[in-house]
């Protein structure tokens, strides 16, 4: 039998500890998340378990498992490939104490891309949710039930699901030269879009995206300022979303 450790999978590294790697590497296929494996699924859906999209970090194992071994949760966890219509990972437009910009969603008519559903029992969905601040009234996301009358998701198999939940950044979502959501195209290349853009986010976070990685995970209160600042130097837009985190699953 073929080696399926996350290690040899080269899916075992987290963002949380390696901030420039974010969003992480995601799997080549489907799986079934099971300790520090990626095993084979035997099927696509599970209708007791949660459905939620991954857009940036929650769609790497490796990130995905030092969340749950955080809380001593342990359960095996689906992760299905799916082509998503309707929606685009865009940059939220927060600092991250883990010393990256993540991803958000953002609503793009039309656009077709590849993401991660995950599919979560009760204890990982609490897990995830704590993770991005949807407990917390000045939380950085909420999580949105998004209709397949809005976003369509089919499955390997031709199956589509009715919807699916997504975290929404509350904050909105950088915005491009022209003023529409900006595309996440990796830490790196985006925090050094983002520097050479600002002088003040420069002052506030140094001058390369190490610097900046630093900085950010030393500093909760710097983290803040460089949110504040984002929306000050008008970087920042609306997801398209926001309707959604508004409104209760059907």
């Amino acid at each position: 039998m073929s080696d399926r450790s996350l290690q040899a999978l080269g899916l075992a590294e987290a963002p949380r500890d390696h901030p420039l790697l974010y969003p992480g590497a995601w799997p080549s296929d489907s799986g079934l998340l099971d300790g520090d494996r990626l095993l084979p699924l035997d099927r696509l859906v599970y209708d007791d378990r949660v459905p939620v999209l991954a857009v940036g970090s929650n769609a790497c194992p490796g990130q995905l498992r030092c969340k749950m071994d955080a809380f001593g949760v342990a359960s095996p966890l689906p992760m299905v490939k799916t082509r998503v219509t309707g929606l685009e990972v865009g940059v939220s437009a927060h600092v991250s104490r883990m010393g990256y910009v993540s991803a958000s969603p953002f609503h793009a008519p039309g656009h077709a891309r590849e993401l991660f559903l995950t599919w979560l029992d009760d204890e990982q969905l609490e897990v995830i949710d704590a993770s991005e601040g949807v407990p917390l009234p000045d939380g950085h996301y909420g999580r949105a039930w998004l209709p397949a009358s809005e976003v369509r998701i089919e499955l390997a198999d031709g199956t589509t699901l009715p919807g699916a939940f997504a975290y929404v950044n509350r904050h909105g979502v950088l915005r491009d030269g022209a003023g529409a959501p900006r595309t996440h195209p990796g830490q790196r290349p985006l925090l050094t879009e983002l520097l050479v853009g600002s002088a003040r986010l420069r002052e506030l976070f140094g001058v390369t995206p190490e610097e900046f990685c630093a900085r950010a995970r030393a500093d909760a209160e710097l983290c803040e300022r460089g949110t504040s600042l984002f929306a000050r130097e008008k970087l920042v837009t609306v997801s398209g979303l926001e309707g959604y985190l508004r409104a209760e699953r059907p």
